[in-house]
């Protein structure tokens, strides 16, 4: 049985954009600055996005103090989490699964621009 991949076509426009980032800028800059440059790559592109969204987090019925802030959140269905590190590890996608339970959504991609090449992972919830 085949399965469909959740959000393919919106996936692949977001990992494209990335790609182009990382072509043009390469590894070695900050989170904030390849941030930056994703905003021009999804306004160019036609992708709709929230930059720094923030999610309430709930405990035992109380609401925290603070927030969980996604980088970026796509279509109000994508968290977008992005990274400027030597390797991604097990520790981001668990990272990433508690961003999506915060926020109630199903579909995380994990972006790592620090590398040679884009990294990135799927992380479903």
């Amino acid at each position: 049985m085949k399965t469909e991949l959740l959000y393919k076509e919106m996936s692949y426009k977001i990992i494209g954009a990335c790609m182009e980032v990382h072509k043009e800028l390469g590894k070695g800059f900050s989170e904030i600055i390849y941030g930056d440059a994703l905003e021009i790559e999804f306004q160019e592109n036609n992708i709709n996005y929230s930059r720094e969204k923030h999610f309430n987090i709930n405990y035992k019925n109380n609401m925290l103090p603070h927030h969980y802030y996604a980088d970026f959140v796509i279509n109000d269905t994508i968290v977008l989490e992005i990274k400027a590190i030597s390797e991604l590890t097990s520790s981001h996608v668990k990272q990433t699964l508690n961003y999506l339970a915060a926020s109630k959504l199903r579909l995380g991609l994990l972006i790592n621009f620090g590398e040679n090449s884009l990294s990135y992972k799927r992380v479903i919830l």
